[in-house]
């Protein structure tokens, strides 16, 4: 059985003193049958490692270069992320797709490059409204999933958590239902059962994010393809996350 695994995306918000209140108020949560991680603003991924020490709460950072190192003014390689605690690295995150445009190729590339650094990568995939209107959902998802996997051994793609955040229910209240949101899975599922193998298809976890908050988390977590979420505005406040962690269904 795949164990559940619950991450919180703080995206662009926080300073410093409520990022580690936050962490502070995650240190002892019951995290004995589900992975659980946060992922705060870079500036803050040291102090928000500190505060988590000893803790049963990974750390996981925002984005990454490809590269080890050189003249990438402003950019962050999986070395450092390494060097300073982190986990885990969102890539392709839809934001990082539509408002920095990066094409699923380049988040290949970063994918591929987190496994050499020894960081586990969180692989962003989901359709627009528009897309999902015009029955492209499953073109949308096959073309970021092939290009996002395209650099790695069938060994990698076994430790890569696949995240399907449907673009349209991102920070905007709506949520996909739970048959919408477990038919998006299977079909990633199935997909990595046809590239990689059943045995491959059957270890990966493939978390939901969209909108997902204590109210509506224990259903979607109860479909047999979710095995976790990616918070956002619910993960910027302790005591719903904690909810949302308290919410997967125990093996």
């Amino acid at each position: 059985m795949r164990k559940i695994f619950i991450a919180g995306n703080w995206k662009m918000n926080t300073d410093l003193q409520s990022a580690k209140d936050l962490a502070a108020g995650l240190t002892q949560v019951d995290a004995s049958n589900v992975d659980v991680a946060v992922i705060p603003p870079s500036v803050y991924l040291s102090s928000v490692g500190t505060v988590l020490a000893n803790s049963p709460v990974s750390l996981g950072a925002q984005n990454m270069h490809s590269e080890k190192s050189g003249a990438y003014t402003g950019e962050l390689s999986g070395t450092m992320l390494k060097d300073i605690g982190c986990s885990y690295v969102l890539c392709g995150h839809s934001e990082r797709r539509t408002l920095f445009g990066e094409s699923s190729e380049w988040v290949g590339v970063k994918v591929a490059a987190a496994h050499q650094s020894g960081l586990l990568p969180i692989l962003c995939i989901g359709e627009t409204l528009e897309e999902r209107e015009a029955g492209k959902v499953a073109e949308v998802l096959i073309h970021q999933l092939d290009r996002g996997l395209a650099e790695l051994t069938p060994e990698q793609v076994a430790t890569t958590t696949i995240a399907y955040e449907p673009v349209w229910a991102i920070g905007t209240g709506r949520t996909a239902s739970p048959e919408q949101a477990q038919d998006a899975h299977r079909m990633i599922r199935s997909r990595l059962a046809e590239t990689f193998g059943s045995s491959i298809s059957e270890t990966v976890r493939i978390q939901y994010g969209g909108s997902v908050k204590p109210q509506n988390a224990a259903e979607l977590l109860q479909q047999p393809d979710i095995d976790g979420a990616l918070v956002g505005g619910a993960s910027l406040n302790a005591e719903s996350f904690t909810a949302i962690i308290e919410a997967s269904p125990q093996p």
